[in-house]
């Protein structure tokens, strides 16, 4: 991945997390934090990983959808790119992913 990408990608996660946590009314998306953004190397297209402490995620994909549109152009005017990709919400498995492993390995460790 180039440098550019690399940076952008943390512009994004930085900048979405701003707009959500401060323009954004809705209380769907109140507790959504934004893990990660992956950008395509043409630039047109972002996926946006976030986790909730919501129990109801599907509640909260679907208010951050219903948001995006507000989102990207809020993006465009505090980011200064030549184009702006289409951005998908998607929910960020890796910390259940995580916690899952270190329960196995604690259990594993109190058997011994």
């Amino acid at each position: 991945m180039s440098l550019k990408i690399d940076r952008l990608n943390n512009m994004f996660v930085e900048e979405i997390s701003k707009i959500i946590h401060t323009e954004i009314k809705d209380n769907g998306v109140s507790f959504v934090t934004i893990t990660d953004v992956r950008i395509t190397n043409d630039l047109s297209f972002a996926k946006i990983y976030f986790t909730t402490l919501d129990n109801d995620r599907e509640k909260v994909l679907k208010s951050l959808n219903k948001a995006r549109g507000f989102i990207r152009t809020s993006l465009c005017d505090r980011v200064k790119i030549r184009k702006m990709p289409e951005i998908q919400f998607v929910y960020d498995e890796s910390i259940e992913y995580g916690k899952k492993i270190e329960d196995i390995i604690e259990r594993i460790n109190n058997e011994k």
